[in-house]
């Protein structure tokens, strides 16, 4: 069985789409490892503190973030390593992760009017709804107790 298996890998070309998959899923976790070290190392930002202490500020700043970047696996990223670097309290991170969840909707709705033309149709639209409503019920429900989740959380740690 294992030579089946030897075989196999060697008639798999270099340009095949799972060696491709493979490598490009390395290069997004070398890339986001880099990001995050980048963001650990920003530490002091006093000139943001008017920003940053504000929940309600961080969720709009994470919704805003997310559609900028159109990933929000970078916006979380970038907020799990300014918490661990002490630069944003818990519950602004939280509120801003919220937001990330709710921006990262933006990308359906812009892949809808690439292919529809205009607004989504039929099954595109659906799940654009679905998605957008999920996230922002989710955020909703939770924004407003920040303060506890964090108080929460920290109890485990």
């Amino acid at each position: 069985m294992d030579n089946k298996l030897i075989k196999k890998v060697k008639k798999m070309e270099m340009n095949s789409p799972v060696l491709t998959v493979i490598v490009g899923l390395v290069i997004f976790y070398i890339g986001l490892k880099m990001f995050s070290g980048g963001m650990k190392s920003m530490g002091n930002l006093d000139h943001l503190q008017w920003f940053i202490a504000n929940p309600i500020y961080m969720f709009f700043g994470g919704i805003v973030m997310t559609l900028l970047w159109q990933s929000s696996s970078l916006s979380t990223t970038a907020i799990i390593a300014l918490v661990a670097s002490g630069a944003v309290p818990l519950p602004a991170a939280i509120a801003c992760v919220l937001g990330a969840n709710l921006g990262t909707t933006g990308t359906i709705w812009l892949a809808g009017f690439l292919v529809s033309d205009g607004m989504p149709k039929g099954d595109t639209l659906r799940i654009a709804m679905i998605h957008s409503g999920a996230n922002l019920f989710m955020a909703a429900t939770l924004l407003p107790f920040v303060h506890h989740i964090a108080r929460l959380v920290t109890r485990f740690t």
